[in-house]
């Protein structure tokens, strides 16, 4: 779990790319298995529709990450954010 956190942590633009290309992915599947009487355009605007908000979802928690995150070389003291 730690390789994978360092990994998204290095990479976290190529994490939300691929974030957003599976859900435009998934959502484009989903709307033809489902069957709907879609035309292929509506089909692609709803997919980059869904993808759009997933995205969102993923950066909202990439910033509360990033912001709870030690950073590095502070001392313990100064990287807590809340103090009681």
């Amino acid at each position: 779990m730690d390789s994978v956190k360092s990994w998204v942590s290095e990479h976290k633009l190529t994490s939300i790319g691929t974030v957003w290309a599976s859900a435009i992915l998934g959502s484009l599947a989903y709307n033809r298995a489902a069957g709907t009487a879609m035309k292929p355009g509506l089909r692609i605007i709803h997919a980059r529709l869904h993808a759009q908000a997933l995205t969102l979802a993923v950066l909202s928690g990439a910033a509360v990450v990033h912001y709870w995150e030690p950073k590095p070389g502070v001392p313990p003291a100064e990287n807590a954010h809340f103090t009681g």
